[in-house]
C-alpha cells in the first residue's frame, strides 16, 4: 500500500524495498534458518544498544564458544556497533538504518504512514523527546558498563540484580515501550513513537548525524509557498516549514530521512542531500 502511494517517487520505492528485504532476509529467514541448523539464533539487523545480549558478557561468551559461526556473530555484533554505525552515519545519516533497515522503521513509515501527520510538533513536545530519548541512551550505557564490571568483578557490583535487569529491560523497553506503545499508540501519538521518544539507536545515530554527518535536508526558502505539508507530514515532529522559510538546512537528530517533506512538497524546496 505504502509502495503503491509513493509509487512516483523513485526514493521512497527503493528505501521500502531496503527495508523488506533487510527484515525478510537478516531478522527472519537467516535466524530461522539457523534454529533449522542447530546454531545460535542471531539478528544481524540489531546490535548495541538494542541487542540485549551485548548488555550480557555471558550471552556473548556463550557465542564465541559455540564455534566458528559464533565467533563470526561477536566480531559482527562488535565491529557494525562501534565501527559501521559511525561510518555508515557519517556518509548517509541515520537513515542508512531508521528508513532502510529497521523493522520498527519499517513499520512505522507502512502500518504508521496514516497516522504520521498526528505527530505533535510543539516546542514541548521536542522537550520532552530529548530528555527522555537521551535519558535512556544514558541509562543504557551506565547499566551496561555496570554489567560488565560485574561480570569482570564475579558478582560484586550488581549481584543477583543483573538477572532481574534483564528480565525488567526485556519487558518494559523490548515489549512495553516499544511494542505496546510505540506500535499500538500510532492513533493516538503518530508513527514513530519509538524511534522519537525511546530507541537508544536512534539517539546515537541523531547525535552522530547532527554533529558528524554529510547528510542534510537541503531548503530552497525562495520556493516556498509556506503551504505547511512538510510540516504535517512530518512523522518525527519536526517544523520543516519554518527551516525551509528561513532558507536554513534541516540538520536535526531526529529526522530520520524518510523523505515524505519532500515528496509531498509541491515545489521542490526540499532536496536530501550529502553535502
Amino acid at each position: 500500500k505504502f509502495g503503491m502511494k509513493y509509487r512516483h517517487n523513485r526514493y521512497q520505492l527503493i528505501r521500502t524495498i531496503s527495508v523488506c528485504f533487510f527484515q525478510l532476509i537478516f531478522a527472519y529467514l537467516i535466524p530461522a534458518f539457523l534454529i533449522k541448523m542447530n546454531q545460535p539464533e542471531f539478528y544481524f539487523t540489531y546490535f548495541w544498544p538494542l541487542k540485549k545480549e551485548m548488555l550480557f558478557p555471558i550471552d556473548l561468551n556463550y557465542l564465541y564458544q559455540s564455534g566458528e559461526l559464533g565467533k563470526f556473530m561477536v566480531w559482527w555484533a562488535v565491529i557494525i556497533a562501534f565501527i559501521g554505525v559511525p561510518i555508515l552515519t557519517y556518509f548517509f545519516g541515520k537513515r542508512w538504518y531508521c528508513s532502510w533497515v529497521c523493522g520498527c522503521g519499517g513499520l512505522a513509515e507502512t502500518v504508521g504512514d496514516p497516522f504520521r501527520q498526528l505527530s505533535d510538533k510543539s516546542l514541548k513536545a521536542w522537550k520532552i523527546e530529548k530528555n527522555l530519548i537521551y535519558s535512556i541512551l544514558l541509562l543504557v550505557v551506565i547499566l551496561t558498563i555496570l554489567l560488565w564490571l560485574n561480570s569482570l568483578w564475579s558478582g560484586k557490583v550488581l549481584g543477583s540484580f543483573s538477572l532481574s535487569y534483564s528480565k525488567i529491560y526485556g519487558f518494559l523497553i523490548g515489549s512495553v515501550f516499544s511494542g505496546v506503545i510505540g506500535t499500538g499508540f500510532y492513533p493516538i501519538l503518530g508513527s514513530r513513537v519509538w524511534c522519537r521518544f525511546g530507541c537508544p539507536q536512534a539517539a546515537i545515530l541523531g547525535l552522530l548525524q547532527k554533529h558528524f554527518s554529510k547528510f542534510r535536508i537541503t531548503t530552497n526558502g525562495g520556493q516556498c509557498i509556506s503551504c505547511g505539508k512538510c510540516s504535517t507530514y512530518c512523522e518525527m515532529g519536526i517544523d520543516v516549514r519554518a527551516y525551509a522559510q528561513n532558507g536554513k538546512d534541516i540538520l536535526r537528530a531526529s529526522c530520520v530521512g524518510c523523505g515524505i517533506c519532500s515528496a509531498v512538497c509541491p515545489r521542490g524546496v526540499l532536496k536530501l542531500e550529502n553535502k
